[in-house]
């Protein structure tokens, strides 16, 4: 059992049953016993492997996604960059090295990296020693945001991270699901004793599960409120759909799947994201949203195939298969490849129109 484990169930047996966002919040943001308070869970010998840890490529691809963007904004003097859990800043630094290719673009640079874990903010600051730019850290997007700048928000594989909660359809209607105890004393999930009075849910069947991101709509509507006032985009990449249906949460420890209720703060948890509810946060505020596209079109629209090229053109036999079998692995069709479960969703000021990449806009 782990010393979080111990915690959890102290308090849920002196509060009781707890919700689904706060058991995640736990696991993941408590403050020395959370997963990401702990360690770096990225690459090979972490918990999983994200895209820009697969390829340079990716982070040049938003780079220069961000160049164009600035470019289309009519090329403001100073602009806010922002990153939203920027992991070991892989990201950030293939990103920065692609705008070099724009030198007004890259000078007009701020940039900001919202990150809770102090661990991960060492790494990040290793990272990212040479950047060139000013740069700071805050915890929370709101601190992010207080500059009335023109702003870009990039977040990759942030929004799944966030805490949901979990509504479960009965023969007596809408229950939450809560982590309680089991007769043996562990943790187990339960159900609350009445219906949601804070939610309206719709009709579904009985046995139906939905699953709401409290937190990723405020954020959305957030950003959105931001972007309609002051200029700017943000690009959000993450595996999820246009809707939300079924029980999505998951723990991956060791590049493999295990017991959400296992071993609390040594797995890292996830939901799948509702972008569609992003979609109308943002919408709501004020932005202009853009279609919903696989990371695949939009890496291709990128010109991903073209970067490979010239990649590999400068490149040995052996590196030329590892470019290829990383462009392949990015835009991966298959039900569960990386090119068809992770999705790109943009949303902007809407008097800049459609975006790099995206083909029409879609606000609603």
């Amino acid at each position: 059992m782990t010393a979080l484990e111990r915690e959890i169930i102290e308090l849920i047996g002196h509060e009781g049953p707890i919700s689904v966002a706060r058991y995640m919040a736990l696991c993941l943001g408590h403050p020395t016993r959370g997963y990401y308070a702990t360690r770096d869970p990225f690459g090979a010998r972490g918990d999983f492997i994200t895209a820009p840890e697969i390829s340079q490529m990716f982070g040049e691809l938003i780079g220069l996604w961000c160049a164009e963007v600035w470019r289309q904004m009519g090329a403001p003097a100073r602009i806010a960059l922002v990153e939203l859990g920027p992991g070991r800043g892989t990201l950030m630094n293939d990103l920065l090295r692609a705008a070099k290719a724009l030198p007004e673009f890259r000078s007009a640079i701020e940039l900001t990296l919202v990150e809770t874990s102090p661990t991960l903010s060492k790494v990040q600051a290793r990272t990212l020693a040479g950047a060139g730019v000013p740069l700071r850290w805050v915890t929370a997007v709101e601190e992010a945001l207080e500059p009335p700048l023109p702003t870009l928000v990039i977040a990759n594989e942030f929004f799944d991270a966030l805490p949901i909660r979990q509504f479960v359809r009965t023969s007596a209607g809408w229950r939450e699901r809560l982590v309680g105890l089991s007769g043996e004393g562990a943790l187990a999930f339960v159900l609350a004793d009445a219906a949601p009075a804070d939610m309206r849910l719709p009709e579904r069947p009985a046995g139906a599960v939905l699953e709401a991101c409290p937190d990723g709509i405020a954020i959305a509507a957030r950003i959105g409120r931001h972007l309609a006032a002051h200029r700017g985009a943000a690009l959000a990449i993450d595996y999820g759909a246009a809707g939300t249906g079924g029980d999505t949460l998951q723990a991956v420890r060791a590049h493999g799947f295990a017991d959400p209720l296992s071993a609390p703060g040594e797995a890292d948890l996830t939901a799948h994201v509702d972008f569609g509810a992003l979609a109308r946060a943002a919408a709501a505020a004020g932005a202009g949203v853009m279609e919903l596209l696989p990371q695949a079109d939009f890496l291709e629209r990128l010109g991903l195939e073209q970067r490979a090229a010239r990649l590999a053109s400068a490149a040995t036999e052996e590196q030329r298969a590892a470019i290829a079998a990383a462009a392949a692995r990015l835009t991966d069709r298959t039900p569960t490849g990386m090119g068809a479960l992770f999705k790109a969703l943009a949303f902007a000021d809407p008097r800049l129109g459609p975006l790099p990449g995206f083909a029409e806009s879609n606000a609603t």
